[in-house]
């Protein structure tokens, strides 16, 4: 079988699974594990600001969905020459990969008919039946069941130690920092399973644009940046950049120094097997006490300044 990933998280599913010889393409963001950048590349982005700030890069975006228009482009021409049996794609966010529509369209012009696996996950049990989805689509549904198997159990050994927490903090995950955006789909299910309560996202519902005085009405205790699609050491680039009100110095969390930035783009923006690894870095830092710091790093506590 040959397959070509349309998602940075379908590519670390299909490595997850043992099948990484069998990928044929990738996206030009599909940098883990490392096996991965060294693929052909069907995509590439089309949009100018993809190193502007943050402000400027959502300007661009919102302009071109609200046209209509895609911010990536298909490189069909490499897609026909590497002729996959199977495509993995989505069309629960047109910001995270090429449409769908464009895909189908490009398949439909393939020799070969490939089949389409879209993958839409919510929540993280729909991550988990996504690596089952796949594995059925190429043949290991056993490895597949083993896979999801280990990472129910990590899920399930974090939710049982944060249950001995001795409080719950008010928890604002932070998806993007200007304008800010509540994060949502799993998150809030994580920090929920964490040991915390993140009262601006909704569980299984799309991340939203949030005021900075519903931000200063919830008075998060812990404020956790993962901007999507940055890297942690992007995402401490990006932080002085932003412009943030007065009453960002007066949240709970900022006044008592409970201000950290994670590694977005690797363990919470993309629904692959790496999200528990991210559930498992949030009770870190929601909880320190139940859940010593491993040497796996991927988040860094920040200065209240």
């Amino acid at each position: 079988m040959r397959i070509c990933s349309l998602l940075p998280s379908a590519t670390e599913i299909v490595f997850a699974l043992g099948l990484g010889d069998r990928l044929v393409a990738v996206t030009h963001e599909c940098d883990f594990p490392e096996a991965a950048r060294g693929l052909p590349v069907v995509t590439r982005s089309i949009m100018p600001h993809r190193d502007g700030a943050s402000r400027e890069i959502h300007t661009h975006i919102a302009r071109a969905l609200h046209a209509g228009s895609s911010i990536y482009a298909l490189d069909e021409a490499t897609l026909e020459r590497l002729d996959p049996d199977l495509i993995l794609t989505q069309e629960l966010c047109e910001v995270c990969a090429v449409s769908s529509r464009e895909v189908r369209k490009a398949a439909g012009r393939l020799a070969g008919r490939p089949t389409i696996l879209s993958l839409e996950p919510t929540s993280l049990g729909g991550v988990l039946e996504t690596i089952e989805r796949v594995g059925g689509a190429a043949g290991v549904d056993e490895r597949a069941r083993a896979v999801v198997a280990g990472l129910r159990s990590r899920i399930e050994r974090v939710a049982a130690a944060a249950r001995a927490a001795a409080a719950r903090p008010r928890v604002f995950a932070l998806e993007w920092l200007d304008p800010p955006f509540s994060a949502g789909h799993w998150v809030p299910e994580m920090v929920r399973l964490a040991g915390g309560v993140e009262g601006l996202g909704r569980e299984a519902r799309p991340s939203t644009v949030v005021g900075w005085d519903e931000v200063a009405h919830w008075d998060p205790e812990i404020i956790v940046l993962m901007p999507c699609g940055m890297s942690l050491d992007r995402t401490l680039a990006e932080l002085p950049r932003v412009s943030l009100p007065d009453a960002w110095r007066r949240l709970a969390a900022v006044q008592a120094g409970h201000l950290y930035a994670v590694d977005g783009a690797a363990y919470f923006n993309r629904p692959g097997p790496r999200v528990v690894d991210g559930l498992e870095i949030l009770a870190e830092i929601l909880h320190p006490e139940l859940f010593p710091r491993p040497a796996r790093g991927g988040w860094q506590r920040l200065p209240a300044s």
